[in-house]
């Protein structure tokens, strides 16, 4: 079945009072492996390789609105150096959770359009799936 990327949803936890926020146009889910060399002299001139550290980062924008909770909640957790909970969700319900930094946060103002934001969050630990 394939999926519309408008009904994927990026969200952040708000973790003092446990509600979540949320609200996106565009994102990415990377997911990435260290390659490993394990190459030897039986491999016939071929590398051979082994997955290494796995890491995992949210890539997303959205139209800047200042009563936004979501965008506050992301800009104090970037402020104050904290970590956040984000999860993408699938309309199937899958989700894609972690505890993440906040490591790029622009602001953008377009003379002819929107004022948007980016955002860019490295895992810090395992992603879970699940349902």
């Amino acid at each position: 079945m394939a999926i519309s990327g408008v009904k994927v949803k990026v969200f952040i936890k708000d973790l003092e009072t446990g509600k979540v926020l949320g609200g996106q146009r565009g994102a990415t889910l990377n997911r990435s492996a260290e390659v490993l060399d394990a190459s030897t002299k039986d491999g016939n001139g071929w590398q051979e390789n082994e997955a290494g550290l796995k890491s995992w980062g949210i890539d997303a924008d959205g139209v800047f609105v200042e009563s936004d909770m979501a965008y506050d909640l992301l800009e104090s957790a970037y402020l104050n150096s904290q970590k956040v909970v984000a999860y993408i969700e699938l309309p199937t319900g899958t989700k894609y959770e972690g505890e993440c930094v906040i490591t790029d946060l622009p602001l953008e103002f377009p003379y002819d359009d929107l004022m948007t934001y980016s955002l860019s969050l490295t895992g810090s630990g395992a992603l879970v799936k699940g349902v």
